[in-house]
């Protein structure tokens, strides 16, 4: 009879619960902003966000490799927007190294056959 009612078992998530993680995802995300505020310059982050506009994994892959540093304590200064840039050329270069290339071979129309 428990299970019936769903008493017995592990149903679906109560409205509650939904916001509460709804909450904490909003709480991690203002505190992952705060955290590029506080590395970054103004010009940077404004370049980063438009980088997000367009291709938001590569954002979110400078920003992890961002956090990642000044986690480390690797950071002895703001990120500015030229060392953006090299973050992103870093990118690139390991995406293009781990990407196949492809390359298309066309056929020439055979004009002279003589089949027909």
């Amino acid at each position: 009879m428990m299970a019936q009612q769903g008493g017995g078992g592990k149903g679906a998530p109560t409205q509650e619960e939904i916001e509460a993680q709804e909450e904490q995802k909003r709480a991690a995300e203002e505190q992952r902003h705060t955290m590029l505020a506080a590395c970054m310059t103004n010009d940077a982050r404004e370049r980063l966000a438009r980088i997000a506009i367009v291709k938001p994994d590569k954002a979110r892959g400078v920003e992890n490799m961002i956090l990642a540093a000044a986690q480390r304590g690797a950071l002895q200064a703001k990120v500015t927007e030229e060392r953006l840039k090299e973050l992103l050329e870093q990118i690139n270069e390991r995406e293009g190294a781990s990407k196949p290339k492809i390359t298309i071979q066309r056929r020439r129309p055979n004009l002279f056959d003589d089949d027909d």
